[in-house]
């Protein structure tokens, strides 16, 4: 008979045991993925949402109306009845308006700026004493804008480029482009030819006492000339970006090319 022999047993192999993951860090994990995810959806929105024009910064159109009923309310009370119940009645509509606005949820700053022109108006004509002083801190406007602007074309920094590249913080790019630049200085041109014709004119009325006629001048040369000094305004930006982009888009074919030797 043949022996049979029975292989001897090696020693047991023991199963190595995963390691016991730290409670401390699988409570901490959620955490961090809920953080990130919360940054992530944060700069996500950012992205998405676009960024407000020159226009929507100003009110938009019912701002932009907004602004201009208290003066013309002044106006009308003060030919009907006199200039106390006209400031009354502007600074009311101011008021009404403003809330009116907040309620709405609308932008703050344009319905806190016409409730403080108002005021400012209203006040110098109260230390004028007279009608014609409401329309006193317009004229001062004018003639301080005007300057602004115009000061800025000596300095060759066109306010109109100065004041869009603070509002959409794309810089002063445009600056070494004399083309684009060009567009930034004619839209600047024709703001300072806004606010001087604005000064000149009302001042004149102002200094002659027809407040009525003072305060229909200001309704006047408020909406068209505005308006379309903001297209000049729109033209000018538009002509600047295609101007950058083209600029850019050259760059990277005009750049040498090394190849390693």
């Amino acid at each position: 008979m043949s022996e049979s022999t029975t292989p001897q047993a090696g020693p047991t192999a023991v199963p190595e045991q995963p390691e016991s993951p730290d409670p401390r860090s699988a409570d901490l994990e959620p955490a961090k993925d809920a953080t990130a995810d919360a940054a992530t959806e944060d700069a996500a929105a950012e992205v998405a949402e676009p960024m407000p024009t020159m226009w929507e910064q100003m009110g938009g159109l019912v701002g932009f109306i907004s602004a201009s009923v208290p003066v013309a309310v002044f106006v009308f009370v003060n030919w009907a009845t006199s200039m106390w119940p006209a400031i009354w009645s502007a600074l009311g509509v101011a008021v009404a308006i403003g809330l009116w606005r907040l309620i709405r949820k609308e932008k703050l700053m344009p319905a806190v700026s016409g409730v403080l022109g108002v005021g400012i108006a209203a006040f110098i004509a109260y230390r004028v004493g007279e009608a014609k002083g409401f329309f006193l801190y317009g004229i001062w406007v004018s003639l301080i804008f005007g300057g602004l602007f115009l000061v800025s074309l000596l300095v060759r920094w066109p306010l109109v480029g100065v004041i869009w590249s603070g509002l959409n913080g794309h810089g002063f790019g445009w600056r070494e482009h004399p083309k684009a630049r060009f567009g930034y200085d004619l839209a600047t041109v024709f703001w300072t030819l806004v606010f001087a014709a604005r000064f000149v004119v009302q001042n004149w009325l102002y200094e002659g006492d027809q407040t009525t006629l003072l305060g229909i001048t200001r309704l006047a040369m408020g909406y068209p000339l505005t308006a379309v000094a903001l297209l000049v305004t729109v033209w000018a930006v538009r002509r600047a970006k295609q101007i950058e982009e083209a600029h850019a888009e050259q760059e990277p074919a005009t750049t040498p090319s090394t190849n390693p030797a």
